[in-house]
């Protein structure tokens, strides 16, 4: 997808693009009072995964203003000169017009940078600037030397966290305990051995200074993330609301060890606040949780997996509602959210992923999507939906509903989901297949077929090629085959 029609899909998301109201800014008059916001949000786009995106034409309220050829002229050649003059490494920027609901909308898009950070001219590399919850904000010293260190080519996890540790320190920061447990190894006697043991999996490195921890070996094993600068806000919170709004909370914990130590803890503390109900499907039989644990597990594993490490300021939160559970990691996913089920995992954090695996924490294969919608279908919950913000993904879970009271929406998602799974198992979605799915009665195989032709008007499915003229039994594969 290019950035034009990324910028016209998040349209009406107030964090991508940045929407700017024609009538707020006199571009005729002022302009000096307002280049050097426009040159920080110009270097913030720069600095980040995919740059960014102005979209003019558009207020916070989603209101829509026609923009003349000339006046669009204007905004272009007039943000032009500030990535140019008013950034150091000038930018070229790029620009489109489009019609959105019978509107014109004018596009600035900043291309992200391969030579970073970008900065304000005059000023130093600290005069950097990154996008963070819809916001730009100035870097931090540990953000610049970050990047720095990522344009030289090093991953996060082989970067130090922490450097000039005797021995023994590294047995009060890290839980080495747990990591013997996991490798299955007996501990080792002393404080030079044990680090040494560490430094066997690419954990630890024995500098002139004394010993060093990677973030590797922190985002895994620290008995407190907070300790480390690099990963100090990389925590994960749950919590727990009353009622379908973030208005009233009603529990909240905070997971501040390492991922595998944390992992599983997370998994069995958010079990425990959910409430066993009645199964509305079948009344008769017991009270069960209303959310499979097999999907939170590969859900929250997937959300500390997947995270992006350079987006800072944002933790990793697992939010539960009446009406849904919500996990939000930093980063946007870097493959399409419609193809989570079946296409290779793309990491950011191999490493992590690898280690892992190796401890028996999660599978190879990354993401595990496709056994948390297995778990979903087992239970005929609605779909799991997964959104693409411009700095983070948020996966979102939801209760058991009769399919009379899904949406359009949520009934098409199930069905796209559906066939994703059959497929990768070497079948196809038929008629009956989604009706035991939704738990829709035989008797009413021509609602299961409305929703199959609703699927495919949305260019989610496809007939399977080859088949009789009868419909009655047709196959349906999704739309990458």
């Amino acid at each position: 997808m290019s950035w034009k029609e990324d910028a016209i899909k998040n349209l009406h998301n107030s964090l991508h693009p940045v929407k700017v109201e024609l009538n707020e800014i006199d571009w005729k008059s002022g302009l000096s009072e307002k280049s050097e916001r426009l040159a920080q949000h110009i270097s913030a786009f720069a600095n980040q995964t995919g740059g960014g995106t102005f979209a003019f034409g558009v207020n916070d309220d989603a209101t829509l203003f026609t923009s003349s050829r000339e006046q669009a002229e204007d905004i272009v050649d007039r943000l032009g000169n500030i990535a140019r003059n008013n950034l150091h490494i000038p930018i070229k920027l790029e620009h489109a017009s489009a019609e959105y609901e019978g509107h014109g909308i004018l596009f600035v898009h900043v291309p992200e940078q391969i030579d970073k950070p970008v900065y304000l001219r005059g000023g130093t590399i600290y005069d950097s600037y990154y996008r963070s919850a819809g916001q730009t904000h100035k870097m931090s010293r540990q953000q610049v030397h970050d990047m720095l260190a990522a344009k030289e080519g090093i991953a996060f996890e082989d970067r130090i966290a922490a450097s000039g540790l005797a021995a023994d320190q590294i047995l009060t920061m890290l839980d080495f305990g747990e990591f013997y447990h996991l490798t299955g190894k007996p501990i080792a006697t002393g404080a030079e051995s044990i680090a040494e043991g560490l430094a066997n999996y690419g954990f630890c490195k024995k500098l002139e200074n004394g010993w060093a921890i990677t973030n590797l070996c922190a985002a895994l094993f620290a008995r407190d993330l907070r300790s480390f600068p690099s990963l100090e806000f990389r925590y994960v919170v749950v919590r727990q609301y009353k009622g379908t709004s973030n208005l009233n909370i009603s529990a909240e914990t905070f997971f501040y060890e390492g991922y595998a130590i944390s992992l599983d803890k997370i998994v069995k503390y958010v079990m425990s606040l959910l409430e066993k109900t009645e199964d509305i499907l079948h009344p008769k039989r017991e009270n069960r949780y209303p959310y499979p644990e097999v999907s939170i597990r590969e859900l929250v594993a997937n959300m500390v997996l997947h995270q992006s490490f350079e987006v800072h300021g944002m933790t990793l939160a697992v939010e539960i509602f009446t009406n849904r559970i919500v996990m939000t990691n930093p980063g946007a996913p870097l493959i399409d959210t419609n193809r989570f089920i079946d296409l290779p995992p793309k990491s950011r954090n191999d490493k992590m992923a690898q280690a892992m695996f190796l401890f028996n924490l999660c599978e190879k294969r990354g993401s595990g999507v496709d056994r948390a919608v297995a778990g979903v279908e087992a239970m005929r919950l609605p779909a799991i939906t997964i959104e693409k913000g411009e700095n983070f993904t948020r996966a979102r879970l939801f209760p058991l509903k009769k399919y009379t009271e899904m949406s359009k929406g949520e009934k098409v998602m199930a069905c796209y989901q559906h066939a994703c799974l059959l497929y990768e198992n070497g079948d196809a979605l038929t008629n009956q297949s989604l009706r035991d799915r939704l738990s829709i009665g035989k008797n009413n195989a021509a609602v299961a077929s409305r929703i199959i032709s609703d699927t495919i008007a949305a260019g989610l499915i496809k007939a399977q090629e080859g088949q009789s003229a009868s419909t009655k039994f047709w196959g349906y594969v999704p739309y990458y085959v």
